[in-house]
């Protein structure tokens, strides 16, 4: 039971690194921290396409990290 939940954890965890790099960044740069974070903040804009697929996969992905590591210490 150890070895599965391990495995499935180090999957989770490769598909976990790989969707947090395929998603694209939320600044360009030092001006897109002064003028874009502003925008993000107060501005209503969605995620749309792709980056909304990739943010919900992520949590997902992130949930099941979070409870494989907890069935690890447990089993």
């Amino acid at each position: 039971m150890h070895t599965v939940l391990l495995t499935l954890l180090i999957i989770v965890s490769i598909g976990l690194i790989v969707v947090v790099l395929l998603q694209s960044g939320k600044s360009a740069g030092l001006s897109g921290a002064i003028s874009g974070g502003a925008e993000q903040l107060f501005g209503k804009q969605k995620a749309r396409g792709m980056d909304l697929v990739l943010h919900r996969i992520t949590i997902v992905l992130a949930v099941l990290f979070f409870i494989l590591a907890l069935a690890i210490v447990k089993f």
